[in-house]
């Protein structure tokens, strides 16, 4: 039984049939079947990452499309497969926050394939991850809308997919409102969410 981090080998390629055995408290993701550990977020990503969640919170309220906050699975793969099984899934992520729209992808275990819209706060030790090897997962698997926080830059960029590829869609700061692409109803008050401490 794996019950400590350190029984695996980080340069090895695990399966979420792997992931699923194992019975350690830290956070991991795995991307593209390596595993990447998660820093406990700061208290300041922590409010940032409340205040995004009560306004989506009250937008999503009795919608058909659903919010969901970290730690919350979901399993990535190529979008053009269909529903693949444990031993055959590489890509799990815990996205800070996420919307699902299609409900034949929830299970009681997450997100089975890539949700509609996915924000990621970056911390000092996830920047790398969240703006490169992640950005480049959701393009690949077809997350409509990405949007990256930068907590101490106070700004947000929202990146759509077009043809395939991330355009950036625009920038916000916290003196903003950032209006969603997939859910132009959806107005966030910037100033409520980089408030300081």
């Amino acid at each position: 039984m794996i019950n400590t981090l350190e029984q695996l080998d980080l340069s090895q390629q695990y399966s979420y049939a792997d992931y699923l055995t194992w019975q350690f408290s830290e956070r991991i993701e795995l991307l593209k079947g390596y595993i990447k550990r998660m820093a406990a977020p700061n208290a300041y990503h922590q409010k940032i990452a409340v205040e995004i969640t009560r306004q989506f919170g009250n937008f999503f309220y009795k919608s058909h499309c659903q919010l969901f906050v970290a730690p919350f699975d979901v399993r990535l793969y190529n979008r053009k497969k269909s529903e693949l099984q444990a031993k055959d899934v590489f890509t799990v992520v815990q996205p800070d926050l996420c919307v699902v729209c299609d409900k034949g992808k929830l299970d009681t275990r997450g997100c089975n394939g890539s949700p509609d819209f996915i924000i990621e706060i970056l911390s000092p030790s996830s920047s790398k991850i969240d703006l490169q090897d992640k950005f480049a997962l959701y393009q690949e698997t077809g997350v409509v809308e990405y949007w990256v926080v930068f907590p101490m830059d106070k700004l947000i960029q929202q990146f759509v997919l077009v043809n395939e590829k991330y355009e950036l869609h625009a920038v916000y700061n916290d003196k903003d409102t950032a209006t969603s692409f997939l859910f132009p109803e959806l107005k966030v008050n910037l100033e409520d969410v980089f408030e300081e401490m």
